[in-house]
């Protein structure tokens, strides 16, 4: 009984971690062109030679980095609504969380082998990959239906999904003046 209720409870975490990792696997190579835009390669590398000399848990505090270049835009969205700019609140929202998903991903990919030294870091990153994948089992039967729906609103099937609502449509007036 009580796995029947928490059914959507799970699914729903199942989506909410699936569309994080949907927005990181499509916005990874627009962040990736919008970094490179800005001429950071000497830092770049500058910061991943000091971060390969770091140990592990030295590593571990360079995540600071994002907090700290993202909190100016922070206040900035703070204002923007305060001041009921709404638009501008929303660009620098958007701008912030790309900026903040480029830097993370620097960091992360220049501290990835230090952190995997951490034995508890590795479990972390195991169970955030096993996550992944279970969330993946999650949804996949209702990706499935959702794809098998979707194909029956195509251009070459719209005739016959009408002719289908249309039939189900008279059954169920019938039904009800039975």
């Amino acid at each position: 009984m009580h796995r029947r209720w928490l059914r959507p409870f799970w699914t729903l975490l199942a989506l909410f971690f699936l569309l994080e990792a949907w927005l990181w696997d499509h916005l990874k190579p627009l962040v990736a062109w919008f970094v490179d835009l800005l001429p950071w390669a000497r830092l770049k590398a500058a910061l991943r030679r000091t971060i390969e000399r770091l140990p592990p848990y030295a590593a571990l505090a360079v995540f600071v980095v994002p907090f700290i270049v993202l909190l100016p835009l922070k206040f900035l969205e703070v204002y923007l609504l305060a001041s009921r700019q709404w638009i501008a609140a929303g660009f620098v929202l958007v701008l912030a969380k790309l900026l903040g998903l480029g830097v993370t991903a620097f960091v992360f990919d220049a501290t990835r082998e230090k952190l995997l030294q951490m034995p508890w870091f590795a479990r972390l990153y195991d169970w955030s990959m096993w996550a992944r994948d279970w969330a993946h089992a999650q949804t996949e039967p209702i990706r499935q239906r959702m794809h098998k729906l979707a194909s029956l609103f195509g251009p070459q099937r719209a005739g016959r999904f009408f002719r289908r609502f249309l039939r189900l449509r008279r059954r169920a007036y019938r039904d009800s003046a039975a």
